[in-house]
């Protein structure tokens, strides 16, 4: 089944820039698809376009299509439906969409209520759970706390722990390791992983970290200056690379199998 269609999608900023430049591509259930670039390439307002969070001014071009329907068609009651339960994102800054005045807790449960799970003992229950499989053992302080209280990492993993809770049909990452150390990022990949496995969720992650999308995905795009200039399989990609962009983003990385990534 497929769950993205892109055709010929563009997004502009302020009638000018172009963020994203006619960018075709199809997404299968049950993959995991890394999309890889520098900074500035465009990966992130991709992402973001799928779920319908683009700024206000941009303007799109093209098809976006998702679970089959036009998603610049989609009601904001409808897209508010689907976001959550059938899409989640992990964004690259988490405390960012945390309100600083409520408790992390309060927050947490007020997104699981909304989502259908009414109990809060219920609620309690699946976010200790879940933050611990992110490395957060201290859940209570955690769930106590107020977001500026927490590290930058710690509430990142807080969001991706929300993001993964609900096992959502299709699961968009924009970064989502990049403020966390290696022994939590290894953690991170493996329950990302396990949803796959375990529910067959489909996952678009976003990443500069060529190494971490080759050991995780089953296709990569290589994003620069807003086009898709290589996708394919992952294998493909690695070992057959089309372009010379993308012969520079491997070049920089570890080789797969070198002692420095295990420590």
């Amino acid at each position: 089944m497929e769950i993205l269609k892109l055709e010929h999608a563009s997004i502009t900023y302020d009638g000018v820039k172009d963020a994203v430049r006619d960018v075709s591509l199809s997404v299968e259930e049950g993959q995991i698809v890394g999309i890889v670039g520098e900074s500035g390439s465009g990966k992130s307002t991709l992402l973001h376009s799928i779920l319908g969070l683009l700024p206000r001014g941009a303007a799109t071009k093209g098809r976006f299509e998702l679970f089959g329907k036009d998603i610049r068609s989609m009601s904001e009651k409808d897209l508010l439906r689907m976001r959550g339960q059938d899409v989640a994102m992990i964004f690259q800054d988490t405390g960012r969409y945390m309100n600083p005045i409520s408790r992390v807790g309060k927050q947490y449960t007020e997104f699981l209520q909304v989502h259908g799970m009414k109990s809060k003992q219920e609620c309690r229950e699946v976010e200790r759970e879940m933050l611990s499989r992110v490395h957060l053992h201290d859940a209570d302080r955690v769930l106590h706390s107020y977001p500026f209280e927490l590290s930058g990492g710690m509430r990142q993993r807080v969001g991706i722990a929300m993001a993964m809770t609900l096992r959502p049909k299709l699961l968009l990452a924009d970064e989502p390791t990049s403020a966390l150390d290696v022994t939590v990022q290894a953690q991170v990949v493996f329950e990302m992983m396990e949803l796959r496995r375990k529910y067959g969720t489909t996952i678009i992650m976003v990443t500069h970290n060529m190494g971490v999308a080759a050991y995780m995905s089953d296709v990569i795009g290589v994003m620069q200056h807003g086009k898709m200039v290589e996708w394919g399989k992952t294998e493909d990609v690695i070992s057959h690379p089309t372009q010379e962009y993308t012969k520079a983003l491997l070049g920089s990385i570890v080789e797969l199998g070198d002692k420095r990534m295990t420590g």
